[in-house]
């Protein structure tokens, strides 16, 4: 299977059975055993489509005699896949995009034999006129948000913000990761990655983190397999440290925890002591966490399947901090998942008052002085601030505290940070901390 086809059957995955395009591409790849130039060409094309269909649609509709609405599906994406490499992409040649676009076709539509011509004709076409096609004006447009979306984020971060954002949610995201300071220190790490190949340089405001690219398959590398690292968003990271877990035979709880890196971070912030509880609902994400901990060699983290709703009576009272990463939108990571832009708003209009049932109950597992650390992947304000808000009318006896933030930051009185795509170079994020104060 070539690099074109993978992408096309992850886009027609992604049309056909809903999936997620981040785990309907791994599966791809690993079934086409695609080499590493390979594997990161599929990647480029599937998220380079999916990031701006809206774009493409319009360049799309230029360069037809027909409607969009008329074409089958399959046609539809392998246009976007040609046209994406063509009119956005500078390292393949035209040639090259428009023949393979056509093989695509002659594989995917022999029930439709116009379908060749109309494929061949159209990318031609695209890539004679492409320094004359009109450019779009509207931002939705431009940067393949939903038009609601794009006013929904710019109630949030303002006009000024807004298009920066935008651009970020479309462009690739860095690969970062974090130092196991309890087997290695950056230093180390950095050389034994440079000796297998990969490109290195240390993170430039969080310590103990590195951003890598020409990895490939991170984990076929010898220091990923012996637990020297582990990948991680620095926002993500960022949240653990702002909980300021002290070294020492502390109790914490990490609910919600799957894939299991803020567990990580807190094992490694505990100094490889203490107890960390880390519960998610989903058994077989529960087995990845535990994998993940002993290739990382923490004994400490206890992973086990739990629901974050139900109150365990064994943790109330006793916990020194409990980390609430709760499900959400997501739209702070639509450049990982940039299917997330196309998510039906109205089926999330539920989600705060799940949020908020989480926090009260893990809020309840809390020892006094104890401090409870809540965050989300999502700009969302009623998802974030308004959480919180309504969270401490209840609960009187917990309090905001500053946050202890890198310099680049600046300082934070109010307890709670939000982290904007492309500002800097994070997932979107919040972070809130509280303290119980009685």
């Amino acid at each position: 299977m070539t690099p074109r086809q993978t992408a096309l059957e992850v886009l027609i995955g992604c049309r056909k059975n809903d999936g997620w395009s981040n785990a309907l591409l791994k599966e791809q790849i690993g079934r086409a055993n695609l080499d590493k130039r390979d594997a990161a060409l599929a990647t480029r094309l599937c998220y380079g489509v999916l990031q701006n269909r809206g774009l493409l649609d319009f360049y799309c509709q230029q360069l037809l005699t027909g409607k969009l609405k008329g074409l089958r599906p399959v046609v539809r994406d392998i246009l976007h896949l040609g046209l994406y490499q063509i009119l956005l992409m500078d390292k393949i040649p035209d040639a090259a995009a428009v023949n393979e676009s056509v093989v695509l076709t002659k594989q995917y539509c022999k029930k439709q034999p116009h379908a060749v011509s109309l494929v061949n004709g159209v990318l031609r076409n695209a890539a004679r006129q492409k320094d004359n096609l009109k450019q779009p004006e509207d931002l939705a447009v431009k940067y393949s948000h939903p038009e609601g979306l794009v006013n929904l984020f710019r109630s949030y971060v303002g006009q000024q913000r807004l298009e920066n954002m935008l651009k970020a949610n479309n462009e690739a995201p860095e690969t970062v990761v974090q130092v196991n300071t309890l087997k290695t220190d950056a230093q180390q790490l950095q050389t034994r990655l440079e000796e297998e190949g990969v490109q290195v340089r240390k993170h430039p405001w969080l310590a103990n983190c590195l951003v890598l690219s020409g990895t490939g398959s991170i984990d076929k590398l010898s220091s990923f397999r012996d637990g020297m690292f582990y990948v991680q968003d620095a926002a993500a990271k960022l949240a653990v440290d702002c909980a300021k877990i002290p070294e020492g035979d502390l109790l914490v709880t990490d609910c919600c925890a799957a894939p299991g890196g803020k567990s990580f971070a807190a094992a490694m912030a505990l100094g490889g002591k203490g107890k960390i509880v880390s519960s998610d609902v989903h058994a077989h994400k529960v087995a990845l966490m535990q994998n993940g901990a002993d290739r990382l060699g923490f004994d400490n983290i206890h992973p086990r399947q739990f629901d974050a709703t139900v109150f365990d009576e064994t943790l109330e009272n006793r916990v020194d901090v409990a980390l609430v990463d709760v499900p959400c939108s997501g739209y702070g990571i639509i450049r990982k998942k940039p299917d997330i832009r196309e998510k039906d708003p109205d089926t999330m209009k539920e989600l705060p008052a799940l949020q908020l049932q989480i926090l009260r109950n893990q809020a309840r597992y809390v020892k006094p002085g104890g401090v409870l650390l809540y965050s989300t992947c999502t700009l969302v304000r009623r998802e974030n601030e308004g959480v919180v808000e309504k969270f401490l009318k209840s609960h009187p006896n917990f309090s905001l505290e500053p946050l202890d933030l890198p310099e680049v930051f600046g300082k934070n009185e109010s307890g709670m940070l939000t982290l904007v795509p492309g500002e800097y170079d994070t997932d979107g994020f919040f972070i809130c901390r509280m303290r119980r104060t009685v």
